[in-house]
This record gives C-alpha cells, sequence and structure tokens, in this order.
C-alpha cells in the first residue's frame, strides 16, 4: 500500500498494486471461463436432467428392476440439474469462490453419472428382452412389451447418462485448469483497497 503526503499535509492512501492485478486477474478468470461457455453446457446440464427425470416415468409402469428401486433417474437427474445451475450462476457471477463450488458440484456429477451408467449397464444385461409368444390374433404376451418398453427407456436413459459425463467431465477440466491458473491470486481478494482513500488531519487552529 503506497502513501502520498501533499503540502497541506493531505495523506492519501493510493491504490495497491496487488488490489490492481487482482483487478485484471479477476477480469481475465472471467473471460477466460466465458470462452468455456459454462452457460451453455450448465443448459446442457439442466436439460438432461429433466430429460432423465421424466423419460424414467414409464419404467414405474413396467417391470420394477434394480434402476427403479434404486431411483437412479431421480438423483441423478437432480444431480445434474443442480451442476447446471451452478454453471449457469458462475456464468453470471464470476468469482473465484463460485467457481471452486461449481468445480466440486461438477466433480460429483461427474461420479454419479458414472456410478448411474453402471447401475443401467447391469441391469439392462440382468434384464434381457424375453421373446415373442404368439396369442390369440397374433400378439405377444403383456409381458413380452413390458420388457421391451423397459429396455428401450433404459437404453435412452443410458444414453443421456453418458452425454452428461462427457459434459461434466469437460467442464471438470476447464474449471481446474482456471483454478490453477488464478489460484494464487484468490488470497488477495481481502487485500488493500480498491480505490483511493484520503486522510485529512484535523483542523488543529
Amino acid at each position: 500500500m503506497a502513501v502520498a503526503v501533499s503540502r497541506d499535509l493531505t495523506v492519501q492512501v493510493l491504490e495497491d498494486v496487488n488490489a490492481a492485478k487482482l483487478t485484471d486477474r479477476q477480469q481475465a478468470l472471467r473471460s477466460a471461463i466465458q470462452r468455456g461457455e459454462p452457460k451453455c453446457l450448465g443448459v446442457s446440464q439442466v436439460m438432461l436432467g429433466l430429460m432423465v427425470m421424466s423419460y424414467s416415468i414409464p419404467l414405474h409402469f413396467t417391470e420394477f428392476t434394480e434402476v427403479v428401486r434404486l431411483g437412479v433417474p431421480w438423483w441423478s437427474g437432480l444431480m445434474f440439474i443442480t451442476a447446471g445451475v451452478v454453471a449457469i450462476i458462475l456464468d453470471k457471477h464470476c468469482t473465484f469462490k463460485i467457481l471452486q463450488v461449481c468445480l466440486m458440484v461438477s466433480m460429483a456429477s461427474t461420479v454419479l453419472s458414472v456410478v448411474a451408467v453402471i447401475i443401467y449397464s447391469v441391469d439392462i444385461d440382468k434384464n434381457p428382452e424375453i421373446p415373442c409368444v404368439k396369442w390369440v390374433h397374433d400378439s405377444c404376451e403383456e409381458k413380452y412389451y413390458a420388457t421391451k418398453l423397459s429396455r428401450g427407456v433404459k437404453s435412452s436413459l443410458l444414453l443421456f447418462t453418458l452425454a452428461q459425463t462427457v459434459i461434466s467431465a469437460i467442464l471438470c477440466f476447464l474449471l481446474f485448469r482456471q483454478r490453477r491458473s488464478f489460484g494464487q491470486y484468490a488470497s488477495l481478494s481481502q487485500a488493500a483497497p480498491s480505490t483511493p482513500t484520503s486522510i485529512v488531519p484535523p483542523d488543529l487552529n
């Protein structure tokens, strides 16, 4: 912090060099993050979360398998929506703290997405489509259509979750890279004042 004393004994606290660097780095951080377009990635995550939750509704009327019992579409969909909302907030309010929160949420979303992909894959493998047994009017039994619908929905959910895994991993990579680049300046956020301050001595007359 630099101090200047004028001839009339007015003391002026000049702008700190560290504060100026912090401001420049915050602007650079905002520009770097916006180049990664977190808002677009966030909107994609929210849409995928809503699609996963809405597409899973027919599963409650077909076979009651592990995917439904564990509630995989619901907790994974909610995680996707949460990660997307935090990414959108980061785009509007770009601070180092929000960046850290977004990074942690994106990492959690990536891990849960991988877990969900494993559960979907195991469930699809354990519950194969049964063969069609012809009944009256050359139609198959109801269980055939139920298993076919269930596998089709789970396959769609698996693709959506894979897409979410890729998006979360990309966002994690971008945020981690920016965190490493600008992390050394986070301690300056509580440093010197960003604007000059004048201190006028009291009148002794």
